[in-house]
């Protein structure tokens, strides 16, 4: 039952803007101290996946400073490990257009007959799952391929990408793309469980038909054909979906409450990430704090409400700090005045400064800008 993992790090770039300019979706902060993709490697260290490979399209290297040695995920090993699989290594010049082509590109990694399956995970989901039950399930079905998903309310409005129906025995019976979810529906993850000798048969078969899509070229294909059966894995809990900016800042500011962060936070399968050695955070004489996670390194002397707040964050005295979400190394000058806002990382507000979004569109300041 051994199994190897596969992590997209670029899919839904082009869906968070500027906050995915210069990096990858997996490397974008979240959490007061995390990256997304800390959450995909931590599920598979946690399950016992150690042999992972990271595919990649470009800007990745803040992915890679912040992965370091891998040891903070237990992935500093002799046999196995992480490898970073860019769309060149099996000398393809070009970038992929679509998970059949990147998964192609990295054939040659999945082709080890040392593992029975893979697991595939987009960076974009926040959760903490335990995979070995999920694999337990996949071998007891017998399906060709398992999805994990989750309930979703049903908002007529609002489309995901993949939308499944099922049975009682979690079988599915209709496979939607980009359609709103229902009340009877589950919506994927973008996490899938295939055996790895299938796989290999599928990325051999799509590439030679120019497929590109595994969800809608391939997996709704088949399906509709009869050619394949599909499963579902219902995951409960906690699932958090970080597809644009506005649902970003929303997951960001929904870690306030304690079910959620409770939830995502299992002390039996902790959440790792980089390790930094920062000093306590320092809370100056007249500074309030209220409602907010407040990583270390931080130097507040002003107010900070209802607000995530990064590593090494500088608030000065009488500035006011309401519903944001402030980046690693940011210094906000004083008397500014910021609500509902995103800074990314070293950024500087000017003294006096006023800077006013709302949670549906939050005023976003690129990586070291002033203003």
């Amino acid at each position: 039952m051994k199994a190897m993992g596969i992590v997209f790090s670029n899919i839904y770039d082009s869906s968070l803007g500027e906050l995915t300019n210069i990096r990858t979706v997996a490397s974008l902060p979240f959490g007061g101290r995390y990256r997304q993709i800390d959450f995909v490697l931590s599920n598979m260290s946690n399950s016992g996946i150690y042999n992972i490979g990271i595919i990649t399209k470009y800007n990745y290297r803040s992915l890679m400073d912040h992965l370091g040695n891998l040891s903070d995920w237990d992935l500093n090993r002799k046999n196995e490990g992480l490898v970073f699989l860019p769309p060149f290594v099996s000398g393809n010049t070009g970038v992929y257009k679509g998970k059949l082509e990147a998964l192609y590109s990295a054939i040659r990694f999945i082709d080890n007959p040392a593992y029975d399956y893979v697991i595939l995970c987009d960076t974009t989901v926040i959760c903490n799952i335990d995979f070995k039950d999920a694999i337990r399930k996949h071998i007891q079905t017998g399906c060709d391929v398992t999805i994990l998903a989750n309930r979703e309310k049903a908002d007529p409005k609002k489309k995901h990408p993949l939308v499944l129906k099922a049975d009682r025995s979690n079988e599915v019976t209709e496979i939607l793309i980009n359609a709103p979810a229902k009340e009877d529906s589950f919506v994927g993850m973008g996490m899938f469980i295939f055996n790895r000798k299938a796989l290999i048969d599928i990325l051999e078969e799509s590439n030679s038909k120019g497929l590109v899509h595994l969800e809608r070229d391939y997996l709704q294909k088949k399906f509709n054909e009869n050619a394949i059966e599909l499963s579902v894995y219902p995951v409960e809990g906690i699932v958090l979906r970080n597809e644009d900016v506005r649902s970003y800042y929303a997951n960001n500011m929904a870690l306030l409450e304690e079910k959620v962060h409770v939830g995502l936070f299992n002390n039996e399968r902790p959440i790792y990430t980089k390790v930094r050695d920062e000093a306590p955070t320092y809370y100056g004489e007249g500074s309030s704090v209220s409602n907010s996670l407040v990583a270390d390194g931080c130097r507040l002397y002003g107010n900070v409400d209802s607000s995530i707040v990064f590593r090494g964050v500088t608030v000065e005295k009488d500035a006011s700090v309401r519903s944001c979400i402030v980046m690693q190394g940011t210094r906000i000058g004083r008397n500014a005045k910021l609500e509902c806002v995103i800074l990314d990382k070293n950024v500087t507000v000017s003294e006096g400064a006023v800077l006013m979004g709302t949670p549906v569109h939050p005023v976003i300041i690129g990586k070291g800008e002033t203003v």
